[in-house]
């Protein structure tokens, strides 16, 4: 498994407006669009090759999965002995997509590679991390499209690796956080309509942390949060032009990308009391207890778990891994 160096970080030019023209569209420190379609990012965060701590017990690895889109992934696996309490048992497997509003981000940003391999060793659990195409130069549905690429990647080549040798194919998750969220839920839909061709991969359930969900009216939290920017670091001027940024041309937040779908699949639903996006994702869960598990995480915005400094943050952290963990083996006796 060769490990990629590909990333999607650009550096701002300040002398690109005499190139490009104006600039039409921009997330204040996150990315910033031209009138000829010329797209910058920020380095908001530093991008990192696949090394852990030994101590940490998880071996790490970059994979190709499509050369022709450069999509790759990033494996985490937890490293098992004789003395591990999984040694004679496989392991499920957690395909995770990043945040970044579907237009910023990487699997290589560094409190990604940090919070998904203290997942990885807290759960007993193989993560492949997706490096999916970004909006607006790939607007959506082509993040979907790559969820189910990997999936179906998954299938090929599950008798192709070491690592897939411990690896449970009837117990896959789809999770994500934020834009990452909607991905997971979204191809978690598409799945259901191809079952016959994932067989014999099993989609187990889906885990959405603070899901990026949107509409055109505004609700509570939205107006709530707004008025108060310390509490997340998403807001609703930012959420706009993600969306705007994201969309298929003259798309509004009414879209169905925006919305969440029935699903059979069975989830769990992070939310953050102070985010922007506490109502959609609580709206998301009503009347469907059944197959819906909320967990609230209170005091803390929107990406806690990765951009959190503070002390309530480390320990909600801690909380949300506590919950994932129960969540994936809730069902398995064997562990």
């Amino acid at each position: 498994m060769g490990a990629t160096t590909v990333t999607h970080v650009a550096t701002i030019n300040p002398t690109n407006a005499n190139i490009h023209g104006p600039v039409i569209d921009e997330v204040e420190g996150l990315i910033r669009v031209y009138k000829d379609g010329h797209v910058e990012r920020y380095q908001l965060v530093p991008c990192v090759g696949p090394s852990l701590p030994v101590e940490l017990g998880v071996a790490c690895s970059d994979v190709h999965i499509d050369k022709l889109t450069d999509q790759w992934a990033r494996l985490y696996v937890p490293i098992v002995t004789k003395s591990s309490p999984v040694f004679n048992s496989k392991l499920p497997l957690l395909v995770y997509f990043h945040g970044g509003g579907f237009c910023v981000g990487s699997a290589s940003w560094s409190c990604y590679h940090e919070f998904l391999a203290r997942l990885s060793a807290s759960s007993r659990c193989i993560i492949m991390s997706i490096n999916y195409r970004l909006a607006p130069e790939n607007p959506l549905p082509a993040a979907y499209e790559d969820g189910v690429n990997a999936i179906l990647w998954l299938k090929k080549t599950r008798n192709d690796n070491l690592w897939s040798k411990l690896c449970d194919f009837g117990k896959i998750f789809l999770a994500g956080d934020s834009a990452g969220g909607n991905i997971a839920h979204h191809v978690a839909a598409r799945l259901e309509d191809i079952d016959a061709l994932i067989n014999p991969l099993k989609i187990e359930g889906t885990i959405l942390i603070q899901p990026f969900f949107g509409g055109e009216a505004r609700t509570e939290s939205e107006r709530r949060v707004e008025n108060n920017m310390k509490s997340s670091v998403l807001t609703l001027a930012a959420s706009d032009a993600w969306w705007r940024l994201a969309l298929p041309r003259d798309a509004n937040r009414e879209h169905p990308y925006c919305k969440p779908v029935k699903s059979k699949t069975r989830t769990l639903v992070c939310v953050a009391e102070m985010d922007v996006l506490m109502d959609r994702e609580m709206e998301m869960c009503d009347g469907n207890e059944e197959m819906i598990k909320r967990v609230m995480y209170k005091g803390v915005g929107h990406a806690f778990q990765i951009l959190g400094k503070s002390q309530l943050a480390h320990t909600t952290t801690l909380e949300m891994l506590c919950h994932i963990d129960s969540f994936i083996h809730q069902c398995d006796s064997s562990i």
